[in-house]
């Protein structure tokens, strides 16, 4: 299959047992600073109090987040740390993993234009199929 340098798309996402997501993709590489604007917007949205489960990766726990937990629980949203090196604990982990090699097909890697496509799709998909 041919390639394309710079093809490929970067998501975060907040994931519920009850298939509920929050989602968003980028091309650029996700840092610390798109992570806190996504649960910056994300604790505008809630109705109840809720607790996002992040791992430990420095993205998640540098200054950046640090700077905003306050506000965030202010706002009803609280952040848990899972231990480190525990990937099984993380629902996220195996979402990202069905979507890279069961959820996407080889010909969406086709183009970029296809890749957004797609992902896009399943990601809205997600929760939604039987």
């Amino acid at each position: 299959m041919p390639s394309e340098r710079g093809l490929g798309i970067n998501c975060f996402g907040l994931f519920t047992r009850s298939n509920k997501s929050w989602t968003a993709t980028s091309e650029k590489t996700i840092d610390a600073a798109f992570v806190a604007e996504q649960l910056e917007r994300f604790s505008f949205s809630l109705e109840k109090l809720t607790v996002v489960v992040l791992d430990n990766a420095r993205i998640h726990t540098g200054k950046k987040m640090g700077e905003r937990i306050g506000a965030w629980q202010q706002r009803g949203l609280f952040v848990f740390y899972l231990p480190i090196y525990s990937p099984h604990l993380n629902i996220a982990e195996t979402i990202w993993r069905k979507l890279k090699y069961e959820w996407l097909a080889a010909e969406d890697y086709e183009s970029k234009g296809h890749l957004q496509y797609a992902v896009s799709l399943a990601l809205l998909a997600f929760g939604k199929k039987a």
